[in-house]
């Protein structure tokens, strides 16, 4: 007796620095989500797939949702939204941890994503990540009061990304909600993004954990030569890292250009990884003031209208 298919497109919404990446990277069981420790890593909805038995959802990571009215910070927040058009489900995911210790601050975390999940019309599906860490689980119920409060009808799951802890019951929830219909992909296919996408956000996640506090937000970077056939086993890729000021260019390049060299031994291991063949990278760094106000290259970052 034939079993019915699922298939749907998960969304995954929450405040910056919550772990969609992270908990995405776990689900597909390997990086298709960059991730650091500084907000706003994710820029576009990074789609990651996952086939388990007659199921097949599309995971949308979505950037993270905050309260910044300048720079691309706009730009994000459209991302994010704009991503809801595809939703079967929601999945929002909030970090407990500081919440737990502070619980009045979740009203204000929970009104975007109430507004933008609309009255009922999806179905909802909350995860509270980083309940490992809090060790006194009664400072959770608050949280799950509020949660509730805020979002009726949505199913809560105390979960952690980085241990796997609560993500199965989690995942159950999701695809018992997914529509009725023939999978869209492939069962080993687990990203719709093209590698040579990813390999720039592999290069942007170095960068990222390379700098400082206030740089990456004024890099991007464009992936603008791939090579995979004048000679077989070897893909040469050049990258540009763009840079809004003269002051940045130094900063990146590093001493005697330690840090750019640094940036590209680790991006090129973990490329090479994702290709399952050697990598030549080469990577430049150009000035570009005001990129992030030039619509034709945040139409090609994918970030644009």
């Amino acid at each position: 007796m034939a079993h019915t298919q699922r298939f749907g497109h998960v969304v995954m919404l929450g405040p910056t620095n919550a772990g969609k990446s992270t908990l995405l990277n776990r689900l597909i069981g390997q990086k298709v989500s960059i991730v650091s420790p500084k907000p706003q890593t994710t820029r576009n909805s990074i789609s990651g797939i996952l086939t388990e038995g007659d199921t097949q959802a599309v995971f949308l990571d979505t950037p993270g949702l905050h309260r910044q009215k300048r720079g691309i910070a706009p730009l994000l927040l459209r991302s994010a939204y704009s991503a809801l058009a595809q939703a079967d489900v929601v999945l929002v995911l909030l970090d407990a941890a500081p919440l737990a210790r502070r619980p009045e601050g979740l009203a204000t975390e929970l009104r975007p994503i109430a507004k933008a999940v609309g009255a009922g019309a999806v179905p909802v599906v909350v995860a509270l990540n980083k309940c490992d860490l809090v060790k006194e689980k009664a400072r959770l119920l608050p949280l799950l009061a509020a949660v509730g409060e805020a979002l009726p009808g949505a199913e809560l799951f105390p979960v952690s990304a980085l241990t796997g802890k609560g993500l199965p019951e989690m995942l159950a929830a999701l695809f018992s909600r997914l529509p009725e219909g023939p999978h869209q992909y492939d069962p080993d296919e687990v990203s719709t993004a093209p590698v040579r996408f990813l390999a720039g956000e592999i290069v942007r996640e170095k960068l990222f954990l390379a700098l400082g506090e206030e740089l990456p937000y004024a890099t991007a970077v464009t992936v603008d030569h791939w090579d995979e056939k004048s000679k077989p086993g070897l893909t040469k890729i050049q990258a540009t890292i763009l840079v809004a000021r003269d002051s940045h260019k130094p900063m990146v390049i590093g001493k005697g250009g330690s840090r750019i060299k640094d940036i590209g031994q680790k991006a090129r291991l973990e490329i090479e990884e994702m290709l399952g063949s050697q990598v030549f990278l080469e990577l430049w760094v150009k000035v570009r003031p005001g990129w992030a106000d030039d619509p034709s290259l945040l139409r090609e970052l994918g970030l644009g209208e």
